[in-house]
């Protein structure tokens, strides 16, 4: 089997859904599996899952065990010679897996591979490709001052060596994940794609990212940087120091000064503003189904128009609720037309394909919402 596609979920039922249908389209022809796996979910995402998609490999866990623990679960029963560590808050591009898979064969001693990722507003997430967290570059973070921890020498949509990639979506052959151990399950929360990178690379490895190929994560890396967010991005790195750096008490004394100052910094700070919704003026929907389009015009009580895909690139839309049938239009182009027509007051929302909701997110430190009809 060449692929398995691991999707490790925690309430997040409807964008679970999503995730899968856009993956199982992605995997068309392909010799592949899906495994969903359950960190004790209180929503009915293992009943959507059992219903909906009997073929996908559920396993349910009794109780949240972690990130690190449930992936390494999956793997450990995964039959691919490739796996993919995917998040269920994504959307993939229909030659998604095609692509990466083609460019990590292409590349010797290749480790793990990220692509570009995009959140929920057609934004570039720069948490795609990172460079290693030291802890100059982590005090550096923690205080604002996060260029250096983000890995610029590549551009978005090129490719090449970079040494951090994001959990939410990594791809590596399943022989070299298991040679270096998989996630580290000291890790709860945070730093367990830093630690996985890291041990890649010091097994002789290189990882790749891919600027060519696009997957939607709606929640991206999160902005909150509430005292909860500090407390856990510094135990997530001293776990990482202590485990490969040599103990050091002013490293460790200057992190946890880090901490201290951004902690004191955001209090004294004016508080972030919500980014509010622009005042919509029109509302499209991208698609040919007239009873899908009075059904959703129905429930939201909103009166859409419906719009070609083959637009004229010379309409400018503007302050407009887009929302894209999956159904008529790929994924691959609906992340184009998100990437063209962001900015400008417009936000985005997706039918998945044969299902009965749509769903989107407008800010990348936000969950983002659904409307069932």
């Amino acid at each position: 089997m060449k692929l398995s596609v691991i999707i490790l979920n925690y309430n997040v039922r409807y964008f679970l859904e999503q995730c899968i249908c856009s993956v199982q389209k992605a995997l068309e022809n392909w010799e592949a599996e899906i495994i969903v796996i359950d960190n004790d979910s209180k929503d009915d995402s293992c009943q959507m899952v059992k219903t909906l998609f009997p073929n996908v490999i559920l396993i349910e866990n009794k109780e949240n065990v972690g990130f690190s623990k449930a992936n390494n679960q999956a793997v450990a029963v995964a039959k691919g010679d490739y796996v993919c560590i995917l998040n269920p808050d994504t959307a993939v591009s229909e030659d998604t897996f095609r692509q990466a898979v083609e460019y990590s064969q292409s590349i010797k001693d290749i480790g793990a591979l990220g692509v570009y990722l995009m959140d929920g507003t057609g934004n570039f997430l720069p948490e795609s490709k990172r460079n290693l967290p030291t802890p100059k570059v982590s005090l550096m973070k923690l205080t604002g001052f996060a260029k250096k921890y983000y890995s610029n020498h590549i551009s978005e949509t090129s490719y090449g060596e970079v040494e951090v990639l994001v959990g939410a979506f990594m791809l590596l052959k399943r022989s070299i994940y298991k040679e270096v151990g998989g996630f580290d399950e000291d890790y709860f929360m945070y730093g367990e794609d830093i630690d996985l990178s890291y041990k890649i690379t010091q097994a002789g490895y290189k990882n790749h990212y891919l600027g060519t190929t696009t997957v939607l994560h709606y929640k991206g890396e999160s902005t909150k940087k509430d005292d909860a967010y500090f407390e856990r991005f510094y135990g997530a790195m001293q776990i990482f120091y202590r485990k490969h750096f040599n103990k050091n008490f002013l490293l460790e004394s200057s992190v946890s000064a880090g901490v201290a100052l951004a902690k004191k910094a955001r209090r004294f700070s004016p508080n972030k503003k919500i980014k509010p919704i622009p005042k919509l003026e029109r509302n499209y929907f991208f698609t040919e189904d007239i009873v899908l389009l009075e059904t959703l015009s129905a429930t939201t009580a909103t009166v859409f128009q419906m719009v070609s895909k083959n637009m004229h690139s010379l309409i400018i839309l503007k302050n407009s609720l887009l929302v894209f049938d999956a159904e008529y239009i790929s994924y691959k182009e609906i992340f184009t037309l998100m990437q063209q027509l962001k900015g400008n007051g417009n936000i985005f929302r997706i039918r998945p394909p044969g299902c009965n909701f749509i769903i989107g997110s407008d800010q990348s430190d936000e969950k983002g919402g659904v409307v069932v009809f």
